[in-house]
């Protein structure tokens, strides 16, 4: 144990399945819980979709949730949750001295001038003239802000007042491993005391499901588990809305402000393979190795998407290991791309902080965890490219 462990002090988590780690958990602990789902309305794929949520409980102002995206406003929201879980929002001391570290994506498109460029551009061949019309007549210049990955960091320092150095990350679940392995360093290394760290997205928007969908990962028919969509209709990714937020401290910092401390965060492992030339099962077998994990039964709590080659390979390391009793998530809440990793991060915070596994979330497919969780693995294996792994321990 050393004053620079890294430790997880507040966690701010959304997803159809409700808000808060205590909703979460209430929910994650029924064996056999249905998931929440909304098929009709991009049929024929199916989305995890938002609760209704007040954003008044953590965006007061009117103006500043105007502005924002509604990915934004997740990622403010979840933020917010994360920062009162951690007893720090409101307090101007600690909020001027926090670092943040963001996942985040490249923002919504307005889908309404899109088609009106389209529109236009079939009768008029000065289409550079017709682009810088619509640039200037179309779109407000916080609009077209509003596209900016950064500008989630900025919402929440301008929202909430966290105003110490600020990153973000871009690259789909890479970005969310890279945020969380870039905090801890951060505070192992003494550069950080507390760090603000996380990720939202929002999949209720057609361009969002259209990135996935050019490639073929998009799962199409019927709603299946996670584990079970292989050789299905589609490229096995059913998404969800959600966003995921840490608060990471140095231990003495926590201790000294008398903080309740959920886990401890060991190892982020990451590496990016070259899955083309077929380099992925070997690459998560190196995560494993490198992520020391302990001897006896582990529980894991997987980000697997669901996407074919990615899961599939996934499954067959984690299932090499007998001892090894995976979770995953994504059947419950969906594929959250930049706030994959965080989210398995809290969600294996959770299990150890309260010593009780959950239970399989896919009973035909997952193994039962008769122990007490003292350690539990957390793995995001992208749908298209890079790979991560966190170790959280008890306390």
């Amino acid at each position: 144990m050393s004053s620079h462990d890294v430790v997880i002090s507040g966690i701010g988590l959304v997803s159809s399945l409700g808000e808060g780690p205590d909703a979460h958990w209430r929910k994650l602990v029924q064996p056999g819980l249905e998931p929440v789902l909304e098929a009709a309305r991009f049929s024929p794929y199916t989305v995890h979709p938002l609760p209704e949520i007040d954003w008044n409980l953590q965006i007061a102002k009117r103006g500043d949730q105007r502005q924002m995206e509604t990915w934004q406003r997740l990622g403010t929201y979840a933020a917010g949750m994360a920062l009162d879980d951690a007893g720090i929002k409101g307090n101007d001391d600690l909020c001027t001295t926090m670092d943040m570290v963001v996942a985040a994506g490249g923002g919504e498109r307005d889908e309404a001038v899109d088609a009106d460029i389209l529109a236009a551009s079939e009768s008029r061949n000065d289409r550079d003239v017709l682009l810088n019309e619509k640039l200037t007549t179309e779109l407000r210049p916080t609009l077209f802000l509003a596209q900016l990955s950064n500008l989630l960091a900025g919402n929440i320092s301008i929202v909430h007042k966290v105003t110490g150095s600020s990153r973000t990350f871009m690259g789909e679940e890479g970005a969310g491993v890279a945020a969380v392995e870039t905090a801890a360093a951060r505070i192992r290394s003494g550069q950080s005391t507390h760090i603000l760290v996380g990720g939202a997205f929002q999949t209720e928007h057609s361009d969002m499901l259209l990135g996935y969908e050019l490639a073929g990962y998009l799962h199409r028919g019927p709603w299946r588990p996670v584990w079970q969509r292989q050789g299905l209709d589609g490229g096995g990714v059913v998404t969800g809305s959600g966003g995921a937020f840490l608060v990471l401290e140095q231990r003495e910092h926590a201790i000294g402000r008398g903080r309740k401390i959920y886990a401890e965060l060991g190892p982020v492992v990451s590496g990016r393979a070259i899955r083309r030339q077929g380099e992925l099962d070997a690459e998560i077998a190196a995560l494993l190795s490198q992520a020391a994990l302990p001897n006896g039964e582990l529980l894991t709590i997987s980000g697997a998407s669901g996407a074919h080659a990615a899961t599939a390979a996934e499954k067959s390391a984690l299932d090499a290991n007998p001892a090894i009793a995976a979770r995953g998530f994504s059947t419950l809440t969906g594929h959250m791309k930049e706030a994959q990793f965080p989210f398995a991060v809290a969600l294996a915070a959770l299990t150890v902080e309260r010593e009780a596994a959950y239970p399989a979330f896919d009973a035909a497919t997952e193994k039962p965890f008769n122990g007490i969780p003292r350690t539990v693995l957390a793995t995001a294996i992208g749908y298209h490219q890079f790979e991560g792994m966190a170790l959280v321990n008890a306390a």
